[in-house]
């Protein structure tokens, strides 16, 4: 019994704890790029360098706190700043299609084109972030690191293997859970919401009803850019902030909404955690897991890695590949709010 639960501490401290903060991660993501896809039509290449926008815009409020001494004690100082970085993304967001996408959305432009257009504002956003707080990792967590320390695990518990769990890590799932709950409560619940849906099933039928479509336009990227600015915080929260970061995250991002069901938010939630757990069960060293199930002198010489943690990106795009070719509308299929 001893051997099972030092097991479990060891799988969920390396995977299972990290994989609830890094799924909420992706799953917020994730719900940005399905709710622009689902109500504008098409898939925001630029979704990664908005949350890399974000996450500097909360940065650069957070170290101008904590210059003036201005914390919230064992809590990450970025959690005040974070409201003043949501009201600059959004800025962002709603600058950006005035001036970019609200042309071809009047043109009736082809899907492919918001593509190139998105991708082109991805190098144009990736190249101002590099330029304002430059391309190295930059750390910003202060307060109270762990809630939970191996060691005190240990002596709490008598195992041999700890658990630890950063605020970070808590901060991200409770986050996750509260914008969720309020997302869904807004889409099934609130005119706004109910309208969002409305021109997202039927634009036609939608705009005979007396919907405003720019008002509804509006309204996404509010939402889109407040859930980028969050996402991309707590991700520079728990894992440092370093902005080719985020290029390198939308592929995981996008994976999570396709695999769960573009224009699906809660595809987008489910496919978010699919792929964080597949990242890091397929990359954990099971070295140690074996050395405790099997009988003594079994145990492998190897680090018994299914991948190497170079490749954890990789998986992301193999779960793709399989969910296209095995059910290419997601595990949620329809592009429906």
């Amino acid at each position: 019994m001893t051997d099972f639960l030092n097991v479990l501490a060891l799988l969920s401290n390396f995977a299972i704890v990290p994989g609830l903060a890094y799924g909420s991660q992706l799953a917020l993501g994730a719900l940005g790029v399905t709710l622009v896809y689902g109500v504008l039509r098409f898939s925001n290449f630029a979704h990664g360098e908005i949350m890399s926008f974000g996450a500097m815009a909360t940065i650069l409020v957070t170290w101008a706190l904590q210059a003036r001494g201005i914390n919230l004690g064992p809590l990450p100082t970025a959690l005040l700043a974070l409201p003043v970085g949501i009201a600059i993304t959004i800025g962002l967001c709603l600058v950006t299609d005035r001036l970019v996408y609200r042309y071809y959305r009047q043109e009736k432009t082809q899907p492919v084109t918001y593509l190139i257009v998105s991708v082109g504002l991805m190098f144009l956003l990736g190249g101002l972030i590099r330029f304002i707080i430059g391309p190295n990792d930059q750390v910003f967590n202060d307060g109270t690191r762990f809630i939970l320390k191996a060691g005190a695990f240990k002596a709490m518990t008598g195992l041999d293997q700890g658990l630890a769990i950063k605020t970070s890590q808590s901060i991200t799932v409770v986050t996750a859970v509260i914008i969720v709950c309020v997302l869904f409560w807004f889409l099934n619940k609130t005119r706004a919401g109910k309208s969002m849906r409305a021109y997202s099933d039927n634009e036609d039928l939608a705009l005979l009803s007396g919907i405003n479509p720019e008002r509804v336009v509006m309204v996404t990227w509010i939402i889109t850019g407040a859930l980028a600015c969050i996402a991309g915080t707590l991700y520079g929260l728990d894992k440092s902030y370093k902005p080719f970061t985020f290029l390198q995250l939308l592929l995981p991002i996008f994976a999570s909404a396709i695999v769960g069901g573009i224009g699906n938010p809660f595809g987008a939630i489910a496919g978010g955690f699919v792929i964080a757990f597949s990242e890091l069960f397929v990359t954990f060293a099971y070295k140690k897991v074996l050395a405790y199930l099997l009988p003594s002198g079994f145990a492998p010489d190897g680090l018994v890695q299914l991948l190497s943690t170079d490749y954890k990106f990789a998986v992301s795009f193999m779960i793709l590949v399989i969910v296209l070719l095995i059910k290419p509308t997601g595990l949620f299929s329809g592009r429906t709010l």
